[in-house]
């Protein structure tokens, strides 16, 4: 489907006439939530807002909300209908005839939130609700794995319409929020502040524009995803859809929040629940902490994954999953570009995970002279038993001597720690961080100010995206998708203030 939906920036907090988020152009609806802690009448919103307004209360039950009596609950939405142009309804207390009175059809959103139901059961819920005439009706279910988020949207499909919105919340079927336009919702709700997104699954009115390209829907034919428990803080889903979008391919990218490899194996691939949809799943970007999982998994592994017992890359070919990887895509550029340099490289990989792994094997290939770095003894004697390479213990090593050093490990990521000692860095020597984050890694700044040169975690991952993104759909990533589109605008600061600094 391709066309255009209506952002709705949803307020968590009271806007103030100081403090308040900024409203983008694109969002053509804001939620107001009775009982934020301070009045927020429309007659103050509508001079810094042009679109149109919704007032809704607290679902029953929520956030400590069931205390609250219906009659004053049924007071604030009658008095809210005076002044908003939408009123939310709850199909099972909202609807009694003096509410119905007071709310005309046209100024109406019946909605239902529960936990899941089986498709008949969310017809049955549907036929409640659209016996009462309504502008929009929104049926949200509350579940915990990745097949939840089928079922709203197989009714959706069914339905064929374009006043109902239905998804599934939660973070493990946050992927159904963004297929729902695919589907006929016309709205999609996301929370104006920039926060990431929560265990409750709702992103920020900025993700659904950037990471997605809305409010504009672009037909989409073949799904790509990341599979992980960290999916939410990745920018790959802005750099493939961007890229998508650029080269007009009918495809989307979305994260898959998993718990379980195994069991998102089994009952989401295994099982095709996707293609229940109309949908091809064609190819999925693996993180940590599922890369084993994922290699043994596969029907078939590349050499490089295979040595490894790692991959960070599925692709469906001829109806069987192979398991790769793009890892070494890392170091793309310094270890000869596939040539043996005519001096060996002396190399340490600190971390030896399943990254690690694929790196260590890339560089042995190509001729270079591996040691493996690792904090525990077991995953250490993992990775010699794999590569027959040689091994010290963190505790161990000194950086002197080497001439490439890759970091393979998320220390720096979240904190300020080093994930091995500089000071008796080579002033020749490269060093490749793979951890990225909000802010420059402590390693990427103390190896710059150093002078040393070094390859940031975002870096890495545009390469590694590059090839994934030609890997999985025969194409190549438009040339102007790159680093920018990637790094967050905190990055980009805390980067600047390091500079001024210095």
């Amino acid at each position: 489907m391709a066309g255009t939906i209506a952002l709705v920036g949803t307020l968590t907090e009271a806007l103030s006439s100081v403090v308040h988020p900024e409203i983008p152009d694109a969002v053509a609806m804001l939620q107001v939530r009775g009982g934020l802690g301070e009045n927020q009448p429309a007659e103050w919103l509508r001079p810094r807002f042009a679109g149109e307004l919704l007032y809704s209360w607290p679902y029953p039950g929520e956030s400590g909300q069931l205390a609250a009596p219906f009659a004053a609950r049924h007071r604030a939405l009658i008095q809210a209908a005076r002044e908003f142009d939408l009123i939310e309804l709850d199909v099972d207390c909202d609807l009694s005839p003096e509410l119905l009175a007071a709310i005309p059809a046209h100024r109406r959103l019946i909605s239902w939130r529960g936990k899941g139901r089986d498709l008949a059961g969310l017809r049955s819920i549907f036929a409640r609700m659209s016996a009462v005439r309504a502008r929009f009706y929104s049926i949200v279910t509350q579940g915990s794995c990745t097949n939840d988020g089928v079922i709203p949207l197989l009714l959706l499909k069914e339905l064929g319409r374009n006043d109902v919105i239905a998804f599934c919340e939660g973070a493990a079927a946050f992927w159904s929020r963004i297929l729902s336009p695919q589907f006929g919702a016309r709205l999609l709700f996301g929370q104006l502040e920039q926060n990431p997104v929560s265990q409750s699954g709702e992103p920020s009115i900025r993700q659904l524009m950037e990471d997605y390209g809305f409010p504009d829907v672009h037909p989409v034919r073949q799904l790509y995803g990341m599979v992980g428990n960290r999916v939410f803080q990745s920018p790959s889903p802005r750099l493939h859809n961007a890229g998508y979008r650029s080269l007009g391919h009918s495809a989307l990218y979305l994260p898959f929040h998993v718990e379980c490899f195994e069991d998102f194996w089994q009952e989401t691939i295994q099982s095709a629940a996707l293609e229940r949809l109309g949908l091809s799943l064609r190819g999925l970007t693996i993180v940590s902490p599922y890369k084993e999982a994922a290699a043994a998994a596969a029907a078939r592994c590349s050499p490089i994954a295979g040595r490894a017992g790692a991959s960070n890359l599925f692709l469906r070919k001829n109806g069987c999953w192979e398991a790769h990887t793009t890892d070494p895509e890392s170091i793309a550029g310094i270890a000869g570009n596939g040539h043996r340099p005519s001096k060996p490289l002396h190399a340490a990989v600190v971390g030896c995970g399943g990254a690690g792994r694929a790196i260590a094997a890339a560089l042995q290939q190509s001729g270079a002279h591996v040691t493996l770095v690792n904090r525990g003894h077991e995953r250490g004697e993992l990775a010699v038993k794999l590569l027959s390479l040689p091994f010290v213990p963190l505790s161990d090593f000194t950086a002197g001597g080497f001439s490439l050093l890759v970091n393979a490990t998320p220390v720096g990521r979240d904190d300020d720690c080093m994930p091995f000692a500089i000071d008796s860095l080579g002033s020749s020597a490269t060093v490749v961080d793979l951890a990225y984050g909000a802010r420059p890694t402590p390693l990427a700044t103390g190896v710059a100010a150093r002078g040393s040169s070094v390859v940031d975690g975002y870096d890495v991952l545009v390469n590694q995206v590059r090839r994934q993104f030609q890997m999985m759909t025969g194409l190549e990533m438009p040339p102007d998708i790159g680093r920018h589109t990637a790094t967050p605008q905190t990055f980009l600061q805390s980067a600047c203030e390091r500079q001024r600094i210095a």
